[in-house]
């Protein structure tokens, strides 16, 4: 049975193929809306000789779904595992799709209280009002089948796949998961890419230090949780670090003496960043939430 509200129906995904049975799809660099069906993140699977490996579930059971029928017409084999790399609306409200398909879903344990605490509960209810017809009581949060608490390797028709948790960051649950025979790396929110970042309630230092180790990796194809893959995945990385860290350097200061932010962040030069999209909706949010994030840091 459709996830789609009646009369009502899910454009066409159409899977971007970035290696050797690797593709995702791509959401809009945009705020979630009805209008956008909250399709704002990306969502990505690997084409197995076993089955299907899908990282990430996309915004909506609605989108699910439809990920499910542009899998299957790349491959007749089953979808078997998906991994959350972290427990925002955006990337878990398809869940309950896959798990109708009877795939194992694999995430961070430190995600697990979100799924019964009050901003989790909260967030679906205020998604239900702003996110509706997409968004509706059908919708659920789901737990993972197998929850983990470090580096996880396991193969799938003789395929690789290391899952590596490096929260707190984004998120304390972050993980990225990476396909070492094509050195594809599917990093969640940690990278955004031709975007401004999402901050949120983020350990700032956290994922500078998360993003220097993805970049151990070495990685030769990055796809972000935001924004277009690129074959240039240091560059990515650098891109977001070097964001948080000027956030982090323009704050710093007025945060530690409790001076004013709101004169702090008038007298940033914000040239570098200003073009990007999503600048005039995330940009300030994400100095305040870093400006107090530092308060909270210091003694």
């Amino acid at each position: 049975m459709s996830s789609a509200p009646t009369g009502v129906s899910v454009p066409e995904l159409h899977p971007i193929k970035v290696a050797a049975n690797t593709y995702y799809v791509q959401g809009a660099t945009e705020m979630a809306s009805p209008e956008n069906r909250n399709f704002i993140s990306n969502a990505g699977f690997v084409i197995t000789p076993a089955g299907v490996v899908v990282v990430d579930a996309l915004g909506s059971p609605a989108l699910a779904e439809a990920l499910v029928v542009a899998i299957k017409k790349l491959t007749p084999h089953p979808i078997r595992t998906v991994i959350v790399t972290h427990y925002h609306a955006d990337h878990i409200y398809g869940l309950q799709v896959f798990k109708a398909q009877g795939a194992q879903i694999i995430a961070h344990i430190l995600g697990k209280p979100y799924l019964v605490s009050d901003v989790g509960a909260q967030r679906l209810a205020s998604s239900r009002q702003t996110l509706s017809p997409w968004i509706d009581e059908k919708t659920q949060l789901v737990a993972a089948d197998q929850w983990i608490d470090r580096e996880t390797t396991f193969t799938l028709g003789k395929v690789n796949f290391v899952i590596k948790p490096v929260g707190p960051a984004h998120t304390a649950e972050d993980v990225a998961v990476l396909v070492p025979s094509t050195g594809v790396l599917f990093a969640g929110d940690l990278v955004f890419q031709s975007r401004i970042p999402y901050v949120g309630n983020a350990d700032s230092k956290g994922w500078i230090a998360a993003l220097a180790a993805l970049a151990k990796v070495t990685p030769k194809i990055i796809v972000p949780g935001h924004g277009p893959h690129s074959l240039d995945a240091m560059r990515e990385i650098k891109f977001t670090s070097d964001y948080l860290t000027y956030l982090r350097s323009s704050m710093s200061k007025a945060a530690i003496n409790l001076d004013s932010f709101d004169e702090a962040y008038a007298a940033t030069d914000w040239s570098e960043y200003e073009g990007f999209p999503l600048f005039r909706a995330a940009n300030r949010m994400n100095a305040y939430n870093i400006y107090l994030s530092i308060q909270q840091e210091t003694p």
